[in-house]
């Protein structure tokens, strides 16, 4: 009883007063102010509501205890994730490379939430500036050098603090940012700063994704977890066995087939398979084809039915690779079909999955052809743009219990309908300027 009452109470707080995130100082001194404001509210609204209880369920003595443990707990957890994040931005651990456009004050401004906030999980390498001072601090270059430099210093975000000055060199931005896979971040409003925390900066993103929602993220990284724990626990220990020793048996060569492949972020990551091929030099070159000779009889089994894929699930565990999202690329296609077709790079927004939805439409294997690829990257930007829970649900059910549709079908699936979405392909270098969506 005590245990629902004291989190319910502490639900009210944080909702009621405690949805100030950001702060201007990079020590661990303002945050304890803070945790010791809202805590001072949580008694007050824990004590009154408690008033009822404290004869027939607990006493003043155990009202005080708890809230003194739970004070020291939130303490201590809050300066865990504040270490271990700096930590992590330290040493680019599972951090946004991430740069600051801008001449003004704002952006300055920007440089300071970024550096007294790690959590936010960026790590700014500096700025790119419209009029660029060799002797100013933390420049890399100047806008006329943002591809380069995009390249050089393997940008993941721009924050790019709007000026109506620059109207047409962001729109110039927002192309450059799509066709390299390049997330961007517009800063607008005015902000008015204290020593505590920021109030009133706003950050839209350019491409609206439904994972910007934290319970989207939390919910869609738990059911991989979940699902993937399962499958290793309770199918694994059981199939894995007997799938390595008919591989051993049959060929030579490992059990595994490890390929670096582009994942979340354009980072780069190792894709695990059970091997189906006989060891050979083409394999991060050439894509396996319908009669490719290559491909050892238990490997063709294998690929039929899809074990070949099981072992992605430890790049799932790992949070790698989720269970459901556009299905990585090697790397010599993510350089081949980034030159070829618009918003390709827009795919690795998401983390790379083991099924998709171009994938229960038909358009997987080979291919042989650019219409192809076009046709799965397609699919992806429409998964990626609408994305929910269900949806991802939908997209397990039919891999795993739907009819088969045929590779690469023209005629594509009545399993379910596919998005109606405008895409095309584009030469090098061709601005995507008639897809970007400006929300200032």
């Amino acid at each position: 009883m005590s245990f629902v009452h004291f989190n319910g109470c502490w639900i009210i707080t944080y909702f009621a007063f405690g949805r100030k995130n950001l702060y201007l100082s990079e020590g661990f001194s303002h945050r304890i102010y803070r945790i010791t404001k809202k805590m001072l509210i949580y008694i007050v609204i824990a004590g009154i509501t408690s008033v009822p209880f404290f004869t027939k369920y607990y006493s003043i003595i155990y009202f005080s205890e708890f809230v003194f443990l739970f004070y020291f707990g939130l303490i201590s957890a809050y300066l865990f994730v504040f270490k271990f994040s700096k930590y992590k931005r330290i040493k680019g651990l599972n951090t946004i490379r991430t740069v600051i456009v801008s001449n003004c004050e704002k952006g300055y401004l920007l440089h300071r939430i970024i550096e007294s906030n790690p959590m936010l999980g960026c790590k700014l390498l500096g700025f790119i500036v419209h009029n660029r001072d060799l002797n100013q601090q933390d420049v890399l270059g100047s806008i006329d050098e943002i591809e380069e430099l995009i390249r050089e210093h393997q940008i993941q975000m721009i924050f790019s603090v709007q000026e109506a000055a620059y109207k047409v060199f962001n729109q110039s931005l927002a192309s450059i940012c799509d066709v390299n896979g390049i997330r961007l971040r517009y800063i607008v409003g005015q902000s008015q700063p204290n020593n505590k925390s920021l109030m009133n900066i706003e950050i839209l993103n350019h491409r609206t994704d439904p994972r910007d929602v934290a319970w989207a993220r939390i919910s869609k990284r738990l059911f991989d977890i979940c699902f993937s724990s399962f499958f290793i626990l309770f199918v694994f220990s059981w199939l894995f066995p007997v799938v390595i020793l008919i591989i051993k048996l049959t060929s030579k060569g490992p059990v595994f087939f490890c390929q670096k492949r582009t994942g979340f972020n354009n980072k780069i990551f190792t894709c695990i398979k059970f091997r189906t091929m006989r060891v050979n030099a083409q394999s991060d070159l050439m894509q396996a084809s319908v009669n490719d000779g290559r491909i050892t009889p238990v490997g063709r089994f294998l690929r039929d039915s899809h074990l070949d894929e099981f072992p992605q699930l430890l790049n799932v565990l790992m949070g790698q690779m989720s269970v459901v999202g556009p299905r990585p690329h090697m790397l010599t296609h993510t350089a081949q079909y980034s030159e070829l077709i618009k918003d390709y790079l827009i795919r690795h927004y998401v983390k790379p999955g083991i099924t998709g939805w171009a994938q229960v439409n038909g358009f997987k294997g080979e291919t042989d052809e650019l219409w192809k690829m076009e046709k799965r990257v397609e699919y992806d930007m429409c998964y990626i743009n609408n994305w929910t829970f269900f949806w991802d649900l939908n997209i397990l059910w039919n891999t795993l219990f739907k009819r088969k549709v045929a590779e690469n079908d023209q005629s594509k699936s009545d399993i379910l309908r596919p998005c109606n979405k405008e895409f095309q392909s584009t030469g090098k270098n061709q601005l995507a300027s008639d897809r970007i969506r400006m929300e200032v």
